[in-house]
């Protein structure tokens, strides 16, 4: 007999069915969008039935911020985690994208949904702000004077170098790594600059994959 488990509002539902849905809308939400995608196809896809899925996610606007929530919930561990980089080498790595990486889901959302006050797009906004504070945090180790501005210009190169990749096909982000070379050197000190660099033993250039 399938097991079964007590959801939050103790329904009784087959075990796996949450992730059965999330699992389909990330597809679905990245290959057609988020209107496009319409109940009735996403529990087709996810092999449950609509009463199951609305026992999981009250409502699709539900699910849109659940399916956000899962992509980076701990805000780019893989860049700014990273203890073998120095924080320049970390702001660098940022821009270490996959040519065949597609549009932020985020930014995706959020021009999809046309609501500031949907529940996705207030996750998103606290994604994006997220991104940039901890690329100032990551500046004002590396010494930046005014962190926190280091901190936007990078978070909108960044969402600028996602966009253009998307439109044109091609990838940009090797030219937005390249003015953010400049920004931050320009933002860091020399002497701070050439104290780290020294201490590290390098140049301080970011690795060319990870």
């Amino acid at each position: 007999m399938t097991e079964l488990a007590k959801g939050p509002s103790g329904q009784r539902r087959g075990r796996g069915a949450r992730e059965r849905i999330l699992s389909a809308s990330q597809q679905l939400f990245r290959d057609q969008g988020i209107n496009r995608t319409g109940m009735d196809q996403l529990c087709a896809v996810a092999q449950v039935s609509k009463r199951t899925a609305y026992q999981h996610f009250a409502s699709k606007d539900e699910l849109v911020a659940e399916y956000l929530r899962g992509f980076d919930p701990d805000v780019l561990p893989g860049v700014f985690d990273r203890t073998d980089l120095t924080p320049r080498e970390r702001l660098l790595a940022a821009f270490e994208m996959p040519a065949t990486t597609p549009l932020c889901p985020y930014l995706g959302a959020a021009v999809e949904l046309h609501d500031p006050q949907h529940p996705a797009s207030e996750y998103a906004r606290d994604y994006k702000t997220a991104v940039a504070a901890r690329l100032a945090d990551t500046a004002r180790e590396a010494g930046a004077t005014d962190p926190d501005q280091l901190g936007e210009q990078l978070a909108l190169l960044i969402d600028g170098a996602s966009a253009r990749t998307r439109v044109l096909d091609s990838d940009c982000f090797p030219t937005a790594a390249a003015i953010a070379a400049v920004l931050i050197d320009n933002a860091i000190p020399a002497t701070t600059a050439r104290r780290r660099s020294v201490r590290r033993g390098t140049a301080g250039t970011a690795p060319q994959g990870r």
